[in-house]
């Protein structure tokens, strides 16, 4: 057990240290940030009524309007590639963390949370991989997945409470991202050693404006999840359009959604600036 345990932590740190794979994963990053900007520029058409806002302010509205472009279709090609390869990056980076469960203390406490942060960044990121292959073959959605998904849950048993529970989970993620752009703790993760000071300041910006508006986000979706377990009605699941048009109903929602999809902006723009720079281990 102790060898095939060696031989898989081996293998991470190969994939983990490949060239090929950090060029791709840096792709990656860069596709991510597009996505976010794409949000972002949704959620500001849906919050002034910009071509009636009519478009679905999440990725799946996002990878639609890169469908629509000029080679569109490369395009999304592109982001899958560099969505699989973060997500193999993050992957590895959980089994090569996973080696130092057996060890105790802090160590064994950091190599937890490591673990369970690479895999969650996998999670999203296959996901989103499969999104864009779906819509880059033609057989991509628009709305509706969230309520679905839902529904099918609401069937098992205890369903309820288990949707219940992920928007909980998912407001939890929400609190977290606030607060790790609340209190800088992204350039922990970051090794700026050799950034210029004004590269430091701008990555510093950026994610002090990105992440809480991303966990505003998460935060929202969350609830509407716990919302739709209260009141037993998975059409309240709306996910991240939901969320954001949630926004738009409240007073000053327009200055509100705004402001958030500014945030959003400046994630995309923060992915951008760490895909120049490599991850603090």
């Amino acid at each position: 057990m102790g060898g095939m345990s060696g031989r898989a932590a081996g293998a991470a740190d190969r994939a983990g240290n490949s060239d090929a794979l950090e060029h791709l994963a840096r792709i990656g990053l860069i596709a991510y940030g597009v996505v976010h900007l794409l949000i972002a520029w949704l959620a500001v058409q849906l919050a002034w009524g910009v071509g009636g806002g009519a478009a679905q302010a999440d990725q799946g509205g996002a990878l639609t309007t890169l469908a629509q472009q000029p080679f569109g279709e490369v395009l999304l090609w592109v982001v899958a590639v560099g969505m699989v390869a973060l997500a193999v990056w993050q992957a590895a980076e959980a089994l090569r963390w996973r080696g130092n469960l057996s060890g105790s203390g802090d160590a064994r406490k950091k190599a937890a949370v490591k673990v369970v942060k690479s895999v969650a960044k996998a999670v999203v990121y296959a996901v989103l991989a499969v999104l864009a292959i779906r819509y880059a073959t033609g057989g991509g959605q628009s709305g509706g997945q969230e309520q679905q998904a839902a529904a099918g849950i609401f069937g098992w048993p205890a369903g309820r409470w288990l949707v219940a529970l992920i928007g909980l989970v998912v407001v939890g993620i929400g609190v977290y991202l606030v607060h790790k752009g609340v209190s800088k703790r992204f350039l922990q993760e970051i090794d700026l050693s050799e950034a210029p000071a004004q590269a430091n300041r701008l990555v510093t910006r950026l994610g002090q404006a990105g992440y809480p508006a991303k966990g505003v986000s998460f935060g929202l979706v969350g609830a509407l999840l716990v919302w739709a377990a209260i009141t037993f009605d998975p059409a309240r699941a709306s996910g991240l359009d939901g969320a954001l048009r949630s926004i738009l109903a409240v007073p000053l929602g327009q200055v509100l959604l705004t402001l958030v999809a500014v945030g959003i902006a400046a994630f995309g723009a923060f992915c951008f600036v760490r895909a120049r720079y490599p991850e603090r281990t």
